[in-house]
C-alpha cells in the first residue's frame, strides 16, 4: 500500500505554498518542462474539443499511426497495431508492470515512481546500481551477480527497465553498456521496459542513442509521450510500442484489457493533438530543438555552479536534470548538521531557498550527499520570459536566467561554512 504522496509533488506543493507567500524559492525539485503551449498544438486541442466520445482504448487509428511513424523515424520500424496511446506515460509505465509477470530490476538511483509502481503492481524491486559515468541503466558488471542474489533470495526477476535519457542523473548511457545489458536480458530472459520520454532531449547532435529495441526487438517495449519534449505535462499524452509477433500482440492485448478498467481512453481532444504532435510537422521539429538546446545550456550551466560549490558531478548530456554529489564538502556540511541526502535537502530548502529532491527518493544510499536538480523550471516567471528563453540564440545572457543562476550561485556558496 502506498500512503504517501509522490516526494516530487509533495515539494512542488510546498514550494508553490511558499512561493505564493512572497518567498523567492530556487525551484530546482519538480521535472515539468515549463515552457509555454506550442499555439498550434493549442489549435489541435481547440479543434478536437467537440469530441466527448470515449473513443478506442488503444487509441484512434489517426494517432496511433502518427505515434508508429514517430517510432519509425527513430530506426523502430512500427504498424500502428503495435502501438497503444494514453494518459501519460506514467499511467502505462504501470499498466506494462501490471500485465507483465515477475520481479523488475530497477538503476539505483532512478526516477521516485518506479518502485511504488512496482510495489502497487505487487512485485518486487532489485535495485543495481548505475555506473561511474552515467545513470539510467544498471551497471552490467553488478547485474549478473544480482540476478543470481535475487533468485537465492526466492524472487523471480524478469523485467529489467531502462531511462534513456535518464531521470534523474540527466546522462545517456553509452551504447555499448546497451548492448551489454541487452545481452543478459536475451540469455536470462528477461523484458526490457525502455523509458525514452526523454529521448528528443539530446544535448548535442553529437550524442549516441541506441534503443535496446533496436538489438532485443522482441523482447523490448518502448514507452514516450509529449510531456517533456513539447512541455505538455498536464495534457497527459504518453504512448507505448510493443515488439511484432505473438509476444507483443498477446503483451499489448493484456494492456489494453487493464486500460479499459482502468483510465478507458486517452481524451479524445488529446488524441487530435496526438495525432498531430507525433506526425512531427516542420514546426513541431523545431519547437523540440529549440527546447532541447535550452534545456542543455540551463543544465550545463547548473552543472557548472554545482561542480564550483564542492561537488563532484557527471556532465548532463539529455533531458533537465544533474545528480550532483556533496561528499568531497561532506567534513564542512556536517558543521551545518548535514549529514545525509535527506537533511541536505532540508538544509538547502529550509535556510537557503533552494528546492532539490534527495537522493534517498530515489533509491540511493540514504548516508549519501547527492540529490537530483531539475532545472527546467529557470526559464523565467512568466510565458513571455520562457518564450524569450526558449527562442534566445543564448539564453544564458537573458537577464531573467542570469538573476537567477546568480542567486544560485550565491546561495550554494552559502551552504558551505567556512573553516
Amino acid at each position: 500500500m502506498i500512503r504517501q504522496m509522490a516526494p516530487n509533488m509533495a515539494l512542488d506543493q510546498r514550494v508553490a505554498e511558499r512561493q505564493a507567500a512572497g518567498e523567492f524559492i530556487v525551484h530546482l525539485g519538480f521535472g515539468e518542462a515549463r515552457l509555454p503551449v506550442f499555439e498550434p498544438l493549442v489549435q489541435r486541442l481547440a479543434a478536437g474539443a467537440g469530441r466527448n466520445g470515449y473513443g478506442s482504448v488503444a487509441g484512434d487509428l489517426a494517432a496511433r499511426s502518427a505515434l508508429a511513424g514517430y517510432f519509425t523515424r527513430r530506426r523502430l520500424p512500427t504498424d500502428p497495431g503495435q502501438v497503444i496511446i494514453g494518459p501519460g506515460s506514467k499511467a502505462l509505465l504501470f499498466g506494462l508492470q501490471v500485465v507483465l509477470p515477475g520481479d523488475i530490476v530497477l538503476p539505483a538511483p532512478c526516477w521516485n515512481t518506479y518502485p511504488p509502481q512496482a510495489r502497487l503492481a505487487g512485485k518486487s524491486v532489485i535495485p543495481v546500481p548505475i555506473p561511474a559515468e552515467y545513470g539510467g541503466v544498471p551497471d552490467p558488471e553488478s547485474l549478473d551477480d544480482a540476478l543470481r542474489a535475487a533468485r537465492r533470495a526466492g524472487r523471480d526477476p524478469r523485467i529489467l527497465l531502462l531511462s534513456l535519457p535518464d531521470n534523474p542523473t540527466g546522462t545517456v548511457a553509452e551504447p555499448e553498456a546497451v548492448r551489454r545489458l541487452c545481452e543478459i536480458a536475451s540469455r536470462e530472459n528477461l523484458w526490457i521496459i525502455s523509458d525514452e520520454i526523454y529521448r528528443d532531449m539530446l544535448h548535442s547532435p553529437l550524442t549516441e542513442f541506441l534503443s535496446p529495441a533496436e538489438l532485443l526487438p522482441e523482447r523490448t517495449v518502448v514507452t514516450t509521450g509529449l510531456s517533456k519534449n513539447l512541455a505538455l505535462g498536464g495534457w497527459r499524452i504518453g504512448g507505448v510500442r510493443f515488439p511484432c509477433g505473438n509476444h507483443g500482440s498477446r503483451l499489448r492485448d493484456d494492456l489494453v484489457a487493464v486500460a479499459s478498467e482502468t483510465w478507458s481512453a486517452l481524451a479524445q481532444p488529446m488524441q487530435e493533438v496526438a495525432a498531430y504532435a507525433f506526425a512531427e510537422p516542420p514546426e513541431i521539429r523545431e519547437y523540440m530543438a529549440a527546447g532541447a538546446r535550452l534545456h542543455g545550456a540551463v543544465a550545463g550551466a547548473v552543472h557548472r555552479l554545482t561542480v564550483a560549490a564542492g561537488a563532484t558531478c557527471r556532465p548532463p548530456t539529455g533531458g533537465f536534470y544533474i545528480y550532483p554529489d556533496f561528499e568531497p564538502v561532506r567534513a564542512e556540511l556536517a558543521l551545518r548538521g548535514v549529514t545525509d541526502s535527506a537533511s541536505l535537502q532540508h538544509e538547502l530548502l529550509e535556510s537557503h531557498g533552494v528546492a532539490v529532491l534527495g537522493g534517498h527518493h530515489q533509491g540511493d544510499d540514504p548516508a549519501a550527499l547527492r540529490f537530483r536538480a531539475a532545472t527546467s523550471l529557470l526559464y523565467g516567471s512568466t510565458d513571455e520570459e520562457r518564450a524569450e528563453s526558449l527562442a534566445a540564440p543564448d539564453p544564458l545572457a537573458l537577464p531573467h536566467i542570469k538573476g537567477v543562476l546568480a542567486a544560485l550561485e550565491e546561495r550554494l556558496a552559502g551552504l558551505i561554512p567556512r573553516r
